[in-house]
């Protein structure tokens, strides 16, 4: 008989491939190594094929969509209900193979080559960033001990390099001295290689229409804008900016019960460097606007400042509606949305 519908469990090595007629009856159950993937996937008869979103998943949907499936893949806290007792790959691929058969379920865009690509350039970015900052508190810390201090900030540390460059200086041993040079230097080859990426995410934002939009909001810069296109891909499947805030965990956690409504803190899911970038937005835009803008100023009376900046990161705002709606063609929505937060817009 033939499969309608696949649940398909990912691994590294062996994966696990659960099928089943358009009457919920199971007709094939198979184990396949990676390099038997494709050939059996060639050979089955196009079907709907369901994925957790994981590590290579974006990969293999690409691959298989190759050979008339249809590949939808899921959040995998999503798929966890459906799993029966114990955890195996059988188990797994039976419960993201009934997952996947959900009226309600929500997907994950497939992303593209492209935007996968952007995504690596953003991490390794993130990875040499976390490095610069090590090397800058390590560089603090060992000086101390001779008592050589700067003041807090990544842009102070000149101070301490510049002790290190004066010949003259003799408080710092000769043998200590060589391998603190050595730290100041791989510091530097450090700010070199993560400016170099600033500059190809900046070229990239340039040629790119989406991005151009996004920069145009404002506290985008082109780093933000190029994760958020990359991240973010077919921004339709989000009704509106509130959707598109929830995604990204920037709304009020909720535990409401007979008919109580509790809101906590922010819910925190989703992608937290989008988060992140977005709330450093929104401190950079209350800075240079705080007093301007007639909502914002409205909302930093009545709250303290970082509580102010998350709300303005979640809102409806700018950034979101821009992201939602730059490639559906809907500015009749999103230019009075954002005027109305006092902010100017370009229409392109």
């Amino acid at each position: 008989m033939t499969a309608a519908f696949i649940g398909l469990d990912l691994a590294k090595s062996v994966f696990q491939v659960h099928g089943v007629d358009v009457h919920g009856k199971v007709v094939r159950t198979k184990r396949l190594r990676r390099d038997a993937m494709l050939v059996f996937f060639a050979t089955l008869t196009p079907c709907v094929v369901g994925m957790e979103a994981c590590a290579g998943s974006h990969f293999w949907a690409r691959e298989i969509a190759r050979f008339g499936h249809t590949v939808r893949l899921m959040a995998p806290q999503y798929v966890r209900p459906y799993v029966k007792r114990h955890k195996t790959d059988r188990a797994d691929a039976e419960a993201i193979c009934e997952a996947v058969q959900r009226p309600s379920m929500r997907f994950v865009p497939v992303k593209t080559e492209q935007q996968q690509g952007t995504l690596v350039v953003h991490r390794v970015r993130e990875v040499l960033v976390a490095q610069k900052t090590q090397l800058i508190n390590a560089l603090r810390g060992h000086l101390a001990e001779f008592g050589i201090v700067a003041p807090q900030g990544a842009g102070k540390v000149a101070e301490l390099t510049a002790v290190l460059a004066d010949p003259e200086d003799t408080r710092i041993p000769a043998l200590a001295w060589e391998v603190l040079q050595g730290l100041v230097d791989h510091l530097r080859d450090t700010e070199r290689r993560v400016g170099e990426l600033d500059a190809r995410l900046a070229g990239q934002a340039k040629e790119d229409e989406v991005c151009r939009r996004l920069m145009t909001v404002p506290g985008i810069g082109p780093v933000t804008a190029t994760a958020l296109a990359a991240t973010i891909g077919d921004a339709t499947v989000f009704a509106s900016g509130r959707h598109l805030a929830a995604w990204l965990g920037l709304v009020p956690r909720q535990h409401s019960s007979g008919g109580k409504e509790r809101l906590g803190g922010i819910s925190k899911a989703g992608d937290g460097y989008l988060r992140r970038m977005l709330v450093n937005g929104a401190r950079t835009v209350m800075r240079w606007q705080g007093k301007t803008a007639p909502w914002l100023a409205g909302l930093l009376s009545r709250r303290p400042f970082n509580v102010a900046a998350v709300a303005l990161a979640g809102q409806p705002c700018p950034a979101l509606c821009a992201v939602l709606w730059a490639r559906t063609g809907r500015d009749e929505e999103v230019v009075p949305a954002v005027e109305q937060r006092g902010w100017t817009m370009k229409r392109q």
